[in-house]
């Protein structure tokens, strides 16, 4: 029985320090540091290769677009609001088909446009790198909210 133990242990001990030494030398250490920060940009840098010149591009299409973004999302919170005071005061189903209907349409606004944008911003991407980050960025515009402007930081969602 005290063989096993001390086996059991060994085998524990090697594995956890095979799984440290793989993960220390695969790791990127600028992705963990932007990760580490919440920078966007920053890990759009070190995970999609980007240039300074490429960087320099993506800061200004961010730049510009984010006032059109968080107006998107306000127009779209209080048609939310409208629709949802019409459904507490019990109005008529036409009132609040129109306001659904309404909400909508700000949505489908807002989701072209930061497809559009997200689009050109992968295009100052090499052609694998923007093919990953449209694959991995594309997805989350469906599901977003639409509470406040999209977070892209490390480990959150919307």
């Amino acid at each position: 029985m005290k063989y096993l133990l001390v086996t059991a242990a060994a085998i524990a001990l090697l594995a956890a320090s095979a799984g440290y030494a793989v993960y220390g030398l695969s790791a990127n250490h600028a992705l963990h540091v932007a990760a580490a920060k919440s920078d966007t940009m920053e890990w759009l840098r070190a995970d999609f290769h980007l240039t300074e010149a490429q960087l320099s591009e993506i800061r200004k299409l961010h730049e510009s677009y984010s006032g059109t973004c968080g107006e998107h999302c306000r127009m779209i919170q209080e048609a939310m609001r409208a629709r949802d005071s019409l459904g507490a005061a019990h109005a008529d189903k036409a009132a609040l088909d129109a306001a659904d209907d309404k909400v909508r349409r700000l949505r489908a606004v807002c989701e072209a446009s930061i497809t559009a944008h997200v689009r050109k911003v992968g295009a100052l991407m090499s052609p694998d790198d923007c093919r990953r980050y449209l694959g991995l960025v594309l997805p989350r515009i469906a599901n977003f909210d639409h509470r406040a402007a999209p977070d892209l930081r490390l480990g959150h969602s919307n």
